[in-house]
This record gives structure tokens, sequence and C-alpha cells, in this order.
């Protein structure tokens, strides 16, 4: 059965990992889904690998308010409504500790991160359809700390008091927003993290990441997009502004 038949979603970030996993899961239950990345060409490499009418793509920086606004405008003409947004696009920044974290590289994942974000639920969601689903990505950096990565954690808690907002605000809609929490996912944003925290030695830093999480793993891009399809569905619809966290137990440590 496709479960997300008739419903359009737009999904930010959707040229990375889990973006792409996402909409490739999205497009086999039947959805039409809008791409949105500010790198055209890893846009157009997704769109080839997806391989079917039924995706499209538009070029913006989700930091700019004039940027979200065409997306959400290019989503609307292209599909006529939205259902479902994946409010998903992030950063890592680099791994140092407070005291000597770039002032500019903080402002960039704040930007990416919490304004992104933030924009997102601003001129998107006034636009959905009522009844619809906004996941917005989070991670368990939003649920505890972890050295080096200062600018990260504080994004990643922030979106979720955005959630909380959103989920309150829209609730007269019946629309529904939720935070998803991954654990370490293997994908290009661990490899940055692991190469970051000790250069030259990824994969030690991979095998002491692995040892704090129940399953000795790190997740994959497809099983994150697995919880986003159930939030995205119809299965989902009374769940609000709550916490979903997919991290291999991860966080129970």
């Amino acid at each position: 059965m496709e479960t997300l038949k008739n419903k359009n979603i737009i999904i930010t970030g959707g040229s990375g990992g889990i973006g792409k996993a996402t909409a490739k899961l999205f497009l086999d239950q039947g959805a039409k889904v809008m791409l949105v990345d500010r790198n055209e060409d890893k846009l157009k490499s997704a769109i080839k690998e997806l391989n079917t009418k039924n995706v499209s793509y538009c070029i913006a920086d989700v930091t700019k308010i004039e940027d979200t606004k065409k997306y959400t405008e290019a989503t609307l003409e292209k599909f006529g409504h939205i259902d479902v947004f994946f409010n998903n696009a992030g950063v890592e920044g680099p791994v140092k500790p407070i005291e000597q974290y770039p002032e500019t590289d903080f402002d960039n994942v704040i930007a990416v991160n919490v304004k992104g974000v933030w924009l997102g639920c601003k001129y998107v969601i006034p636009k959905m359809k009522d009844g619809g689903s906004v996941m917005i990505t989070s991670s368990v950096a939003g649920l505890k700390g972890f050295s080096g990565l200062g600018a990260y954690v504080a994004s990643k808690h922030a979106v979720v008091g955005i959630m909380k907002v959103a989920a309150i605000e829209f609730a007269n809609r019946s629309i529904r927003v939720n935070t998803i929490h991954p654990g370490p996912v293997n994908n290009r944003m661990m490899r940055s993290i692991e190469e970051s925290i000790s250069p030259g030695h990824a994969k030690d830093v991979q095998k002491e990441f692995e040892a704090d999480i129940l399953f000795k793993r790190y997740a994959e891009s497809e099983e994150i997009a697995q919880l986003a399809l159930f939030l995205a569905s119809d299965a989902s619809n009374y769940i609000t502004g709550a916490i979903h966290v997919i991290d291999g137990g991860m966080n129970v440590t």
C-alpha cells in the first residue's frame, strides 16, 4: 500500500544522506517530493539517482528569507499544495572546545540549523494543508552534550524549542510538529565529525562512538527515513509536540 499517495512533500537538505534516503522512501510510497538544497550539482545527482517524474528540486539557502519563500512557492506551483514538510537541512561545524571555537563557524551552524528551521516553520507551515505533518531533524546532540560540538549541540537543543512552539501554534489546524533525534548515522556528516575529532584516525573515533551505542553500530540513513515515513503518514495523526529518538540506545547510557 502506498502510505503517502497524493501527498506533496518538501525535504530541505534534500541531497544529503538522510534527505535523499527519505526522498526515495517517500517516492516509493506514492508521494511527490521537492528537494531543497544550495548545491545544484548535488541536487541534480540526487534527481538522476531517484529517476522519477514525481521529484523536483529547488536551489535555496535555508538561512535566507527570500530563498525560503522561493522553495515554498516553487512547491505550490509544481504540486498545488503541501502536505508534509521535512525540515531537515543541517551542518555540523568543526569540532573544537568553546574557548577555541571560531565565531564565524558558530554563526554559520546557528544560521543553518536554527534560523533555517525557524524560517521554514514561519513560511512553509502557514501554506500547508490542514492536517499536515512537519518533522524537524534534531539529534541525540539535542538531548545531551558532546565535547567540542558546542554550536551543534546548542542548535539541536534549540530546534526542540521551535518544535514545541510550532506544535502549539498550529494545533488548531491539526498540523502536527515533531522532532527526530538520530544518533550517529553512517553518512558524510559523521565522517566529517570523526576526522575533525582526530585527523587521520577517523576509524578509531567511529569505534569509540559505536562503543557507546547499545546496538554497537551507526544507523543507516534508510533507518532514519523509516521513522520520517511514520511521522509523515496518517498513522501518526495523533502525535505532535514529541521527541522521537532513533539512536540504537545511545541515549540510554
